[in-house]
């Protein structure tokens, strides 16, 4: 039995501010992994993509929210760029 090819969303990868302080890696099971400065893992959690709009619920349950527009996300405040 084979597993079917599934692609990934296209907004899956990681995603860092200009001075790379802040870094999402949007995983494609659905969970986040968001480090900062020198703090791998500072908040774990899922999220969930609808269109252009992205909501995250850490692990602690904390909730956020953000767009992407024009190859770029915005997440509460942070200009984050795609890192290919």
């Amino acid at each position: 039995m084979s597993t079917p090819n599934v692609n990934p969303h296209p907004y899956v990868g990681m995603w860092v501010t200009k001075d790379g302080y802040i870094r999402h890696e949007l995983l494609p099971n659905n969970r986040y992994d968001e480090a900062r400065g020198n703090r791998k893992s500072a908040y774990q959690g899922r999220y969930t993509i609808l269109g252009d709009h992205i909501e995250y619920v850490d692990d602690t349950g904390f909730t956020a929210d953000g767009d992407f527009r024009d190859s770029v996300l915005y997440h509460a405040g942070m200009v984050l760029y795609r890192v290919k």
